[in-house]
């Protein structure tokens, strides 16, 4: 890996694309250190002591801009609600589902629709958190106050969406997804310093940390092997004749990732389990309501951690099937194999086809399914077991190795271009 990021920085545009990009992400961490203008500092740190509800999912994107509540502290959240919404609506409205095969216009099309979507998202987030969840961290309740605020959070959220576009375009990797990716590394050095306040103190051993450290890198490549594992399904084109040439004839493979989903069934199944202590924000820390919650279904009570897992689990393993079954269509791809001439060795065209697929699908993605809510729970409970209060979580490293990798694959891309071969494989 070092070595390909050193040959492709001895290559001038590449090494422009790397530089452009580190600026890009420098401009976001900048960013997230501006305040938003008519709150109470003070107020601020006083009302949010901890990290749960989804607040903590909030505070993962933005990197802790959320919980200081900067002009980045919307993050790109409304971006990602906004392109999963879009994606589910492909699926559900015709129309849209026809402007996705129109290529690329219906793409850049599709595109436009979402940053709508997205800034109407982030107008209604701003509000919420604007009157809700930060109120009483607020100089001045009247309209003019909290217009500003909230057009300055709207901004923000915009201002990432062009950042990340401009990443697409100028740089190297996805931008949306290295924003969120420099938000999460951007924690790991207050996470460490709290681990060595806790071994200063000795209220954490060394055994605990080499364990603990010993695991995260089992952690890292485990996600590591499955996100790059796939279950290859051969494909046969036969030849065809077209005025006097022939086409065909050759063999490919259809790639099935383990992984398909990726990081969204976490996201998705974070959000519904976090939002009963959402809801605490809102209620007397005193009320038996509350107690309940944070006793029977907050990860840090008890026995709320083993209730929190077990629905964690239950969640991905449904929303992985779910999220699966909207990305990969095997009757479209049956389709098109059929009509490009192309047939799987051993099994018939059409129904037996889909089929077929519908059976590989289901079991290479229980297994994705199951290593997704491994990965998920397994740092909660070794958290609580030892002690440890890590911000570096499962989602944290699953969204982080994933973006690391398919940031690195775009720049071996770069480097195949020009002979060069790089260390994934």
């Amino acid at each position: 890996m070092l070595r390909t990021v050193a040959k492709a920085w001895n290559i001038p545009d590449i090494r422009k694309k790397i530089i452009f990009t580190l600026l890009m992400l420098l401009i976001f961490r900048i960013g997230s250190q501006i305040p938003v203008p008519g709150i109470d500092r003070e107020v601020l740190s006083q009302t949010f002591n901890s990290e749960t509800g989804l607040f903590a999912l909030f505070n993962l994107f933005s990197g802790g801009a959320f919980s200081n509540f900067t002009i980045f502290a919307l993050s790109i959240t409304p971006y990602i609600t906004a392109s999963i919404i879009l994606q589910l609506l492909t699926i559900a409205v015709p129309s849209l589902e026809r402007l996705a095969r129109e290529g690329t216009e219906g793409r850049k099309k599709i595109a436009q629709y979402t940053r709508y979507l997205t800034v109407l998202l982030a107008v209604v987030q701003a509000i919420g958190v604007s009157i809700g969840l930060f109120r009483q961290a607020l100089v001045s309740t009247d309209v003019f106050s909290v217009t500003v605020i909230v057009l300055v959070l709207t901004a923000g959220t915009a201002f990432l969406m062009w950042l990340g576009e401009q990443i697409n375009e100028y740089g190297i990797g996805n931008g949306i997804s290295l924003i969120i990716f420099a938000g999460i590394i951007a924690r790991l050095p207050s996470a460490i310093q709290e681990i060595w306040v806790k071994l200063q103190e000795g209220s954490m051993s060394v055994v605990t940390l080499v364990v603990f450290v010993v695991f995260c890198i089992v952690v890292i490549v485990g996600i590591i092997e499955v996100q790059q594992g796939q279950r290859r399904i051969p494909v046969q084109y036969a030849k065809r004749v077209v005025g006097r040439k022939m086409y065909g004839g050759q063999a490919t493979h259809i790639p099935l990732k383990v992984n398909q989903a990726g990081v969204i069934p976490v996201i998705f199944a974070m959000s519904f389990l976090q939002f009963p202590l959402t809801i605490t924000y809102f209620m007397n820390s005193e009320s038996g309501a509350a107690a309940w919650i944070e006793k029977w279904l907050s990860p840090t009570g008890t026995p709320g951690v083993w209730v929190y897992a077990a629905f964690n689990v239950v969640l991905i393993i449904f929303f992985t099937y779910f999220y699966t079954s909207v990305t990969f269509n095997p009757v479209e791809v049956a389709q098109n194999m059929k009509a490009n001439g192309g047939f799987i060795p051993g099994i018939r065209p059409g129904k037996a086809t889909v089929e077929y697929l519908n059976r590989v699908m289901t079991r290479i993605t229980f297994v994705g399914a199951v290593f997704l809510a491994a990965v998920a729970i397994l740092p909660t409970i070794v958290s609580q077991l030892g002690g440890l209060n890590f911000h570096f979580g499962g989602t944290s490293l699953l969204i982080a190795v994933g973006v690391a990798l398919d940031t690195m694959k775009q720049l071996e891309n770069q480097m195949v271009m020009r002979n060069y071969q790089g260390f994934l494989k």
